[in-house]
């Protein structure tokens, strides 16, 4: 699926830029790259332009902390991960300019939950903002790999979100 770079391009001028990543259970990619990009606006010195959040989109571990795995990963970066998993709701449309999806089932799922079709504009796939070489066309999910596959997709998030950044400011 594509997205509108027209709708992308226009929120470089907003004051205030509020960005919801989104996954499938909320314990692994979205809560990483929710923290990723927090530290990248940080380092910036622009983190109170931004609201950034995630989201699931199965209720399954709704309350939990981020898998203890991608916490330890992300720990030996230096990164903190400490959100709280919950489901994305419709209302999420109203609140996030961007809701990014880590993958193609995580997009089709929002594409259906979207009100109406300015709000299906703020989809954008996390891969659109990757420009590692990957052999994927997604975010993968680590659940079942092993440190390998948590170690990838950290790799693949602190580089999307760097973009996602740029790319809204620069």
């Amino acid at each position: 699926m594509t997205y509108d770079s027209e709708y992308l391009a226009s929120l470089r001028d907003k004051k205030d830029l509020s960005v919801l990543f989104v996954c499938l259970g909320n314990i692994c990619r979205s809560p990483a790259a929710e923290g990723l990009m927090k530290a990248v606006v940080e380092e910036a010195g622009d983190s109170d332009r931004w609201y950034i959040d995630s989201a699931g989109t199965g209720g399954y571990h709704t309350g939990d902390l981020p898998d203890p795995r991608m916490r330890a990963h992300a720990s030996r970066r230096g990164y903190n991960l400490t959100h709280r998993a919950r489901k994305v709701l419709e209302q999420d449309f109203r609140r996030f300019d961007l809701i990014i999806p880590m993958d193609s089932a995580n997009e089709d799922y929002l594409r259906r939950l979207a009100p109406t079709a300015e709000a299906e504009r703020k989809i954008v796939p996390m891969i659109n903002f990757v420009t590692l070489p990957t052999r994927f066309d997604h975010i993968p999910d680590p659940y079942y790999e092993g440190a390998e596959g948590f170690e990838l997709v950290l790799d693949l998030l602190e580089n999307g979100t760097a973009n996602l950044h740029a790319q809204l400011t620069d």
